[in-house]
């Protein structure tokens, strides 16, 4: 099965709007604040080279905070952090050595049950069940989810495997699930597409947007199935786990308006 041809990423213009950017990295607008998720930005990070649309210039400019979820290389980029224009880096509280000594301002350190504003968008560190080390020899930080309030509840997952008290994390609008990796394989730490979606099942959110799928690949690694048919499998569990869950699925570069 062949994929689309590589085009580049143009977020909608919209007071409420996602754009799936690719893998974890994810373009919220909420009432004019622009939150971006684990930016990753450029062609190849490591031994993963991009097999999607190259985010535009747009995705970086102006953004009010970054989240990043934990430390592991295709999360923290600090290349593609460097890019992005914005005076607040939010993180697990561990990574704020290796930022600033890779010269990355307004830091702010953050660990499960932390809170804070942006803009008037409340923004939680939740748990996720993740390896929180930066390797070979990098720091450790806790990884983290997060939960983003406004008008909406909206839960972005970073990388996490299914976790007990997942359903505490309910009520929520929309669910950012990661329901793939980076490779054929899929390591500890992760949740495939049936486990993600076992985890809506217990989330319940009004809307379901599969992430962490059909970016990159490893160089050595032909595109099929395992780079495909994830968030198809995904939307399939869900509806015959919580029927009610409304599964949207976002190729890398498509925008969805959340008014």
């Amino acid at each position: 099965m062949m994929g689309p041809a590589p085009r580049t990423i143009r977020p909608v213009s919209a007071t409420r709007a996602l754009t799936y950017v690719g893998h974890s990295t994810v373009l919220l607008e909420i009432g004019g604040v622009r939150l971006l998720t684990d930016p990753l930005l450029r062609g190849r990070v490591a031994h993963l080279r991009r097999d999607a649309p190259a985010p535009a210039a747009e995705v970086r400019e102006q953004i009010d905070a970054v989240l990043i979820s934990h430390l592991h290389y295709d999360h923290l980029d600090l290349t593609s952090l460097r890019l992005v224009r914005s005076p607040r880096v939010l993180a697990p509280r561990g990574a704020g050595g290796l930022l600033r000594r890779a010269r990355i301002g307004g830091v702010e350190e953050m660990e499960v049950g932390d809170a804070l504003e942006v803009g008037g968008v409340r923004v939680e560190a939740v748990a996720a069940d993740h390896d929180g080390s930066r390797r070979p020899g990098g720091p450790h930080a806790d990884p983290l989810g997060f939960v983003l309030e406004r008008s909406e509840r909206i839960y972005f997952a970073g990388d996490t495997g299914l976790f007990e008290g997942m359903s505490g994390l309910a009520p929520v609008d929309v669910a950012l699930l990661p329901v793939a990796g980076w490779g054929p394989k899929l390591g500890p730490g992760h949740m495939n597409a049936a486990e993600a979606a076992q985890a809506a099942a217990l989330i319940r959110p009004r809307l379901a947007v599969p992430i962490h799928w059909g970016t990159f690949r490893p160089r050595t690694a032909r595109r099929g199935s395992w780079f495909y048919d994830p968030p198809r499998t995904f939307a399939a569990g869900v509806g015959e786990l919580a029927p009610e869950v409304d599964v949207r699925v976002l190729e890398p570069g498509s925008a969805l308006s959340l008014a």
